[in-house]
Order: C-alpha cells, then structure tokens, then sequence
C-alpha cells in the first residue's frame, strides 16, 4: 500500500492562506450583520474599547494601520473620533470586504495586502489595530514582527480576538453556544458551509490572551499588556513599540 504524501508546513500553511482568504471574500455581504447578531451588538463595545487603547492622542495627525482591515469598522471607529485628524489605512487580503467597507468609510484608504508582507517602509505608522484577524495568520510571529517593523518606536499596537472563558458556569455555557449554536446560524445566514465551523476552531487553536500578551513583548513591544472582556470572550492585547 502506498503511503500518502505528507504535507509540508509550507504547504498547509498556503492552503490555509488560500481558506481563509475565500472564506471571508464569500461571507463578505453578511459578515458585518451576522457579527452583530452573534456578538449580541457587543462587538460594537469592544472595538470602542481597542481604539481607547491605541492612544492616538498622542498624534492626532498622525498615520494609523487597520490590519485584517475587513469591513473597516475599527478604522472607522478611529477615524470618527472628535479631535482625529490624521489617516486611517485598512489592509487586507480578501478585497471584498474591503471594497464593502469603502462605502461607508470613503475617508479611509483601503488596500489589498498581505499582513504577512506588508508593502510599507519601516517606521511608517503611529499605531496598529487589529480586530478579529490576527488569529487567521499562518504566521503569528511572522504577522507581529511585520507590525513592529512597519510602526514608529514608541507607537501602540492593539489587538482586539476572541478568546475562551476560563470561570464556571461561563466557559461550558459559552462553549456549548460557540459550538453547536453559533456555526448553524452562521451558515444559515451566510449561506457558507464551513466559515461558522472554523471561527470555534480557530479560537481554539489560538494563545490564550497572556500567551499573546508574551509573544508580543518578543516582538519588541514594551511594556506589553492583556485584558479580558465580556466574561472572556474577547480579549485586548496591546504593546508599545520600543
């Protein structure tokens, strides 16, 4: 019997690449709607929040990056707030979200990009965000070591993800919903088979937040700081630039 082929990392890691960028180029017309309703609207909180955290104050004229830009509800969140005056640019690789996101934000500047190779000098931007999409990389440190060549020393970045309860009776309730109940109305909704399958899944294959919070300060961020919301199903993680 012939032994099937293995898989290299390099090529798992493209097929994943490949996944994830169909998958969110096809969710794309429902992807903002359906994260309302499976967030219960708290998702609107929670990117308030990550603004909050980037400190923008300190340069309200200055350059800030979406990653994983989607939609571009977190650029919009900071380009919106009272006393910004600077530039918001959205990155990310599937262009139909980011071609939805442009009608409701045409003071942003979107552009296809790859967060792992990003197409920016170093030392560009004042501050980093990124909701919702650093868990998709198939490179994590690849992905955090490009944010920190492309941001100015002393600049924030700020990482807003779902993460897993940890306390009784929050974690087996939320797992049972995130499991069973979240992915049947994600593909009614989204008409994708699979999309709502692999969200649990990737949350948890994902560092827990003090993990990322770890990695972060690797990539040399300090200091470097984690913080849990909504019961732990979100999570902030956010650093300096040194």
């Amino acid at each position: 019997m012939t032994p099937a082929p293995s898989t290299t990392p390099q090529e798992a890691g493209s097929a994943k690449r490949s996944y994830v960028r169909g998958m969110f180029s096809a969710i794309a017309p429902r992807y903002d709607l359906l994260n309302h309703v499976l967030s219960l609207n708290v998702d609107r909180r929670w990117r308030r929040q990550a603004v909050d955290r980037l400190g923008w104050q300190a340069a309200p004229q200055g350059t800030y990056l979406d990653l994983c830009a989607g939609t571009l509800d977190l650029g919009v969140e900071l380009a919106r707030r009272p006393g910004f005056q600077g530039r918001v640019v959205g990155a990310d690789f599937a262009l139909p979200m980011l071609t939805l996101g442009k009608r409701k934000a045409p003071e942003i500047r979107p552009l296809a990009a790859d967060a792992l190779e990003l197409p920016f000098a170093e030392r560009t931007f004042d501050g980093c965000m990124v909701a919702f999409g650093i868990r998709n990389l198939v490179d994590l440190d690849g992905g955090l070591s490009e944010i920190a060549r492309v941001l100015k020393p002393g600049a924030t970045a700020v990482m807003l993800d779902f993460s897993l309860p940890t306390t009784w009776p929050v974690k087996p309730l939320y797992l049972f919903y995130f499991r069973r109940v979240l992915p049947r109305i994600g593909r009614l909704v989204s008409k994708h088979m699979s999309a709502y399958q692999y969200l649990p899944a990737s949350v948890a294959d994902f560092p827990s937040p003090e993990a990322l919070r770890g990695r972060l300060a690797a990539q040399g961020f300090s200091p470097a700081d984690a913080r849990r919301l909504t019961f732990g199903i979100a999570s902030l993680v956010w650093g300096r630039r040194t």
